[in-house]
């Protein structure tokens, strides 16, 4: 078999290496641009894990590229004058120029050729091959040629950096952060040799600007950043090679191959350089590649590319999901400045995802000891018996006159088995567990304010004086037996109402249904029943309905109300642009979308009690930008909202039209919360595959959200609080006295 590699990188070079061990007499040519020892950036760094594959994959080579290691376990943060330390890590730096030349060097003892400033200006220019490895990187002409095939998508960003060295000695992977009139600069370095680090600056575009550095050479830009870092640098020059100002450019591609042709490395995806994965994806896809010949056999390559991409894309995207959202918190690391110290650099630890409370609480116990007690003293924590501080989920939260006990939410969880909007002993088992189970706010689920206002003849419902007399019933049990709040959430279901519940087809119903509104004449998918447009009489009706539920709501003895903005009911439908295209006041501007949910916010607001929260859910985006609701709007929107006296934002998102594709993940709809919460200054409430304790105290001690919801967690597990009370010793949890024989228990000092 004849192999050709275009790109003498890691990816090209490990490739090589692997396939010339498992085939021997196959024919592999590496064809590179660049000059043997020429490279772009200073030091590469590998995870512990990492190390284990290579180890496992080409232990001689591996053992060549240990020698030359760097290694170090801590995370060193500079922020405003501080330093603070994380351990536990465990990372290995060494010189890319030493590894390209290590692995160079390995390849040609195996027996591949390879052949330096060559260019490839086009697939025609190669010689015959069965097989053709585009490992040529971002830029990739191979990948650009054969675009319409691999459907790539790239993505330019929205920071910029510089990568430069340094000959600073340093013991630990750094992050400097300068505030500045311009705005926030920041530092990713790492030692990789002795005397001799990695040293990337990096800033928002804007910043960028505002400080002149589009305007600047790069030995002006050198010497701004040299004056910048002055006190850090303690005298040592900044290095350069090819040190111009760059942006990083997020690659996908919906496929790896076509033919004879596939993609590895940079030429097929990337992984931003704050998780330093690039690399390491790279020298993965090597060992992937190699793999799928091993299994399949080198006779049939349509097999081994489609077997190839299907077993690593899925961790490449898991891994790119992590860099994206690493990527988005150094872009927006402006808004993280002013927390203290203490929660700026937790915040900083778990930015990817990757790492969380219980994650880092085994890694590095004192830095978690230090963030439970700085938030108890922050947020007015009970200590344990012990006089330790509980996780953070164990903090109160007072709203209005409501004191919630702890940060977990039991989010509303539509049921489904109501009778003409009555609930009954279900809803009372169902919420009460919950709420006995140590929940700090238990909300029930959408809950109708009229009879047509339904998804489904299974709704819950509060519009009559039935509905609130069963509502009173488990309002009076979660108050009577347990410690938890309970808040109501107010809907009408608008152009996705008149539907069969879940189990009977989840679709329009095509007996007994009903007339269902819209902001505009638009079904919500081709299949459903057309709305009526509403004019001023539904507008005015709808608006009465919400205002009696709340009243009803009221005498039920609810703490609070959640008005539903969200999911693509009336008011969320209202909102967004691809549901409401209305010409008159209710339509157009987003200040003109939010008039009807402000006007039935305000007349709630007015018959609620003043010492009661009263709270939104809203679909922060509509996941199809920019055509649809975005999150800069939905900042727009809590600001409004704010002046009209909301308490409390509860961020979820989509929802508004079958055709969002919202990205899936662990706690993926938290940066949205996040931006609210920071762009809008309001209490925000976060939901979204929050999976249990552990990213909700993630979530709390970052900052990102003040409580935390989760509807899954809890239907499996309705004693969710407690069981993390006993998992943390947590002590100061009110249990029910019925329960009290396996509360926590902690010696007093």
């Amino acid at each position: 078999m004849k192999i050709v590699t275009v790109g003498g990188g890691p990816a090209g070079l490990y490739f090589g290496i692997l396939m010339k061990k498992a085939f021997p007499h196959t024919e592999i040519s590496v064809l590179e641009r660049n000059r043997a020892d020429d490279t772009f950036g200073w030091g590469v760094v590998f995870s512990a894990e990492t190390l284990g594959n290579l180890q496992e994959a080409d232990p001689e080579s591996f053992e060549q590229i240990r020698a030359r290691f760097a290694y170090w376990d801590d995370i060193e943060t500079w922020y405003r004058g501080t330093r603070s330390v994380s351990t536990g890590h465990g990372f290995c730096g060494l010189s890319r120029r030493d590894l390209l030349q290590l692995l160079q060097e390995r390849a040609r003892a195996l027996g591949v050729r390879l052949e330096f400033q060559r260019e490839v200006p086009s697939l025609a220019s190669l010689p015959a091959a069965d097989l053709i490895i585009a490992a040529d990187g971002v830029n990739s002409v191979l990948r650009g040629e054969r675009s319409a095939a691999f459907l790539p998508t790239i993505e330019p960003r929205r920071a910029k950096f510089c990568w430069l060295g340094t000959a600073l000695p340093l013991r630990a992977f750094t992050f400097l952060f300068k505030e500045t009139p311009h705005g926030v600069f920041q530092v990713h370095a790492y030692p990789f040799q002795p005397g001799l680090s990695t040293f990337i600056v990096e800033c928002h575009q804007d910043v960028w600007r505002r400080a002149g550095l589009d305007r600047m050479s790069e030995p002006e830009s050198v010497a701004f950043l040299e004056r910048l870092f002055a006190e850090e640098l303690q005298g040592h020059p900044l290095l350069t090679n090819r040190s111009q100002w760059r942006t990083f450019p997020t690659i996908r591609c919906e496929r790896w191959s076509e033919g004879n042709l596939v993609l590895m490395g940079d030429a097929a995806h990337t992984a931003h350089f704050s998780i330093g994965s690039g690399t390491k994806l790279a020298l993965e896809d090597a060992i992937a590649l190699v793999a799928a010949f091993r299994k399949h056999g080198t006779d049939d390559l349509p097999t081994v590319l489609r077997s190839y991409e299907e077993e690593r894309k899925p961790e490449v995207l898991r891994l790119q999901r992590a860099a994206q959202t690493s990527l988005e918190w150094f872009e927006n690391s402006g808004r993280y400045v002013g927390q203290p110290s203490w929660q700026f650099t937790f915040n900083l630890m778990t930015r990817s995802k990757r790492i969380t409370y219980d994650n880092l609480r085994e890694r590095d116990p004192a830095l978690i000891e230090e963030v439970d007690r700085a938030y108890a003293q922050q947020q007015g924590t009970r200590l344990n018996s012990d006089g330790t501080a509980p996780p953070p989920m164990f903090a109160p939260l007072k709203l209005r006159g409501m004191t919630l006990a702890n940060r977990i939410v039991v989010s509303p969880m539509c049921q489904y088995v109501a009778q003409d909007g009555l609930v009954d002993e279900w809803h009372l088992v169902h919420l009460g567990s919950r709420a006995m189970g140590g929940a700090g706010l238990v909300i029930t689920e959408m809950t109708d304010v009229s009879l047509e206002g339904r998804i489904t003849p299974g709704c819950a419902g509060m519009w009559s004086d039935a509905h609130e007399a069963a509502w009173k019933r488990i309002v009076d049990f979660i108050h009577a037996r347990s410690h938890a709040k309970v808040a109501i959430q107010l809907a009408h279901a608008g152009r996705k109402g008149s539907c069969s519940v879940p189990w009977e087809g989840d679709r329009p119903l095509e007996t007994g249904g009903w007339q269902t509104l819209g902001p505009s004449a638009l079904p919500y998918g081709a299949q459903w029943p057309t709305p009526r447009e509403m004019d001023a009489d539904d507008l005015r009706q709808v608006k009465e309905a919400f205002v009696a539920a709340a009243v009803r709501s009221a005498r039920a003895g609810f703490d609070m109300i959640e008005l539903h903005l969200a999911h693509g009911y009336l008011l969320s439908s209202f909102l967004s642009p691809l549901s409401n295209r209305r010409t008159d006041a209710y339509g157009g501007s987003l200040e003109n979308r939010a008039r009807f949910p402000l006007e039935v916010f305000d007349a709630v607001r007015a018959v609620w009690p003043q010492d009661r929260p009263l709270g939104v859910r809203v679909s922060a985006t509509d996941w199809l930008e920019p055509e649809g609701m975005t999150v800069e709007d939905t900042v727009a929107l809590a600001r409004m909202l704010a002046a009209h006296g909301c308490d409390l934002v509860d961020v979820s998102t989509a929802g508004n039209v079958p055709e969002s594709r919202p990205e899936y993940g662990r706690m993926y709809q938290v940066p949205f919360a996040e931006a609210v919460r920071h762009g809008a200054g309001l209490p925000v409430m976060a939901v979204g595959n929050i999976q249990g304790w552990d990213h909700a105290n993630t979530i709390l001690a970052a900052g990102r959200a003040d409580l935390c919801a989760m509807a899954r967690p809890h239907l499996s597990d309705p004693y969710l609080t407690h069981r993390a009370a006993q998992h943390y010793g947590a002590d100061t949890v009110d249990w029910p006295e019925p329960y009290q024989l396996v509360r926590p228990r902690r010696p007093k000092r």
